[in-house]
């Protein structure tokens, strides 16, 4: 039996516009996979004896993935909250912004603050679950924060906020 883990803290209902179409084109898109991953799978059975065939227990875990994802993006989409519009005051640092920011050795970074479902899909966006975007949030231009990370305590000036 293996070690005792915690549930994971549920991620933050919030997704842009376009990462909400990018879930939905996902779930379209496995649907299909699925069936043509059921057809080849029904042809794998009827080969014959199933414990030593290969292409059949490739294709019954290849499904069960399929399946897996499919639940979990029909579970969490109609959770998800779209967020549109840009926040009422675009100077301070919401939901959604593009945030350039500057290190003590003048190394420049430019970020995204997007919902948790966002992340992966370009190396520049961040979720707001993170040590930096929880610390950039309510900020404004020429702020200066520090987060702490583990290689320690980071300082950062904030060099420019868009939506």
């Amino acid at each position: 039996m293996g070690r005792y883990r915690p549930p994971a803290p549920k991620s933050a209902p919030y997704i842009t516009h376009e990462g909400y179409d990018r879930l939905e084109q996902e779930l379209n898109a496995l649907w299909k996979r699925r069936a043509d991953v059921t057809k080849a799978l029904s042809a794998a059975a009827a080969e014959g004896d199933r414990s030593e065939n290969a292409e059949y227990i490739y294709r019954k875990k290849e499904l069960r993935e399929i399946d897996r994802r499919i639940r979990y993006l029909q579970k969490r989409l109609p959770e998800l909250t779209k967020v549109d519009s840009a926040p009422s005051d675009p100077s301070k640092i919401f939901f959604g912004a593009w945030v350039e920011l500057e290190n003590e050795q003048g190394e420049r970074f430019q970020y995204r603050i997007v919902g948790a479902d966002e992340i992966g899909v370009d190396p520049r966006y961040i979720s707001m679950d993170a040590p930096l975007a929880k610390g950039l949030f309510k900020r404004q231009m020429d702020d200066e924060i520090q987060v702490q990370s583990p290689k320690g305590v980071l300082f950062y000036s904030i060099i420019s906020i868009s939506y």
